[in-house]
């Protein structure tokens, strides 16, 4: 048996400023009408939880079943940072493997504050998240800009080619009626806009959103019986966690690990993550038709891109000149804009990179449309070791 994506549903991505609840129920409803599935019908719904909207972000899952009418379905809450939405995935993907349901809807969605995220309130000493903003002043551009001054200092990178990522990006976002920013732009507009942190400018670090994404997902069997004949299947989910040592300096920690001792591992965390993906799903990177990574910053997805193996360490500029990561390239990054065009909704990000994959591999995502698509991937990292990695195929 497997597990396959029997409906995808999105809010807009925006500054709407309504509670969250609203754009996970308007995407779930999509996902649901999208499935050709009733609300009746769900058996277990699993909520990616929102830290910032009191008690309800944190019962997600009892929050979106009480908005869209309680029917006794079983229920779930979690919250991993930016994989909330791949962590949701998971638990109910191993709850239909496991034979406990037939069909299951995850939903995530955000309303987030102006400007840039703060620090949970209160006084946390033991808290690192809370220290890297007390101690260091270290806002997330703050660390963005630091990827991206070792991204520089490692491979060459420049401001320029921070500057043809978002280029790249806000094309495919311009055809995406979900994005928040659907706009082109050149760039020389990238290299004039203000410098934020050093040397990352305003357009070269994504925004804060509200947002909602949902998936109704299901047993292959349970498709089968609906007629269902363009599911998607999952073929992986990975949630590694760091393996130690962990020698890459990974904000809000302040230090790496030890190497006096133990030998460094094979693999850094990002770059295990999807490793772990292609080895559940029996694949490999050449097999990749398209990729969405976790653009926070436009050098953070060339160090995706490299992460994920699409090209060996210092090599994503190749393929951002030559066109390769664009649409109608050889692999795709991004086509759906990603965070650069939609910004930040945390606990739907995943979520909504999975929408991209059933789209695309559906065949129904417009004039963005990865022509051929048959195997998408999808990464991005919560805080503290949370890995996030899917792997969707026809």
């Amino acid at each position: 048996m497997s597990v396959v994506v029997l409906g995808a549903g999105m809010h807009p991505w925006g500054k709407w400023g309504r509670p969250f609840t609203e754009y996970g129920v308007a995407a779930a409803r999509e996902a649901l009408s999208d499935a050709g599935v009733g609300w009746g019908d769900v058996q277990y719904v699993v909520g990616a939880a929102t830290i910032r909207n009191g008690y309800p972000g944190f019962v997600a899952g009892a929050t979106y079943a009480r908005a869209l009418g309680w029917s006794g379905a079983r229920i779930a809450s979690c919250y991993a940072a930016c994989a909330s939405g791949a962590q949701a995935i998971d638990i109910a993907r191993t709850r239909i493997l496991a034979g406990l349901c037939d069909v299951a809807l995850v939903v995530g969605a955000d309303s987030t504050p102006k400007g840039f995220f703060k620090p949970v309130g209160g006084e946390r000493p033991d808290d690192p998240d809370w220290l890297r903003f007390r101690l260091l002043g270290a806002t997330n551009p703050a660390y963005f800009g630091l990827y991206a001054r070792r991204r520089m200092a490692l491979h060459g990178s420049t401001p320029e080619d921070f500057a043809a990522v978002k280029v790249k990006n806000a094309l495919a976002g311009s055809l995406n009626p979900m994005a928040r920013y659907r706009g082109t732009v050149t760039a020389e507009e990238v290299l004039a806009s203000p410098m934020v942190a050093e040397p990352l400018r305003l357009m070269d670090i994504c925004a804060t959103s509200d947002g909602g994404a949902a998936l109704v997902l299901a047993s292959s069997a349970y498709a089968r019986r609906r007629g269902a004949t363009d599911a998607v299947r999952l073929a992986a989910v990975s949630t590694v966690t760091p393996t130690f040592p962990s020698t890459v300096l990974e904000l809000p920690e302040f230090a790496t690990d030890s190497r006096a001792a133990v030998p460094a591992p094979e693999r850094p965390f990002r770059a295990a993550v999807a490793h772990a993906a292609y080895e559940e799903a029996g694949l490999g990177p050449r097999e990749v038709s398209f990729a969405e990574v976790y653009d926070l910053s436009t050098a953070l997805e060339l160090d995706w891109v490299e992460d994920v193996g699409l090209c060996p360490p210092g090599e994503a500029e190749k393929l951002l000149r030559a066109g390769d990561t664009a649409l109608g390239g050889r692999v795709p990054v991004n086509p759906s804009g990603g965070l650069a065009s939609f910004g930040e909704a945390i606990p739907a990000q995943a979520i909504a990179q999975v929408c991209e994959l059933t789209r695309q591999l559906q065949g129904r995502a417009g004039g963005r449309q990865v022509e051929g698509a048959r195997v998408g991937l999808a990464v991005n990292q919560g805080l503290f070791g949370h890995g996030s990695a899917v792997i969707a195929t026809r």
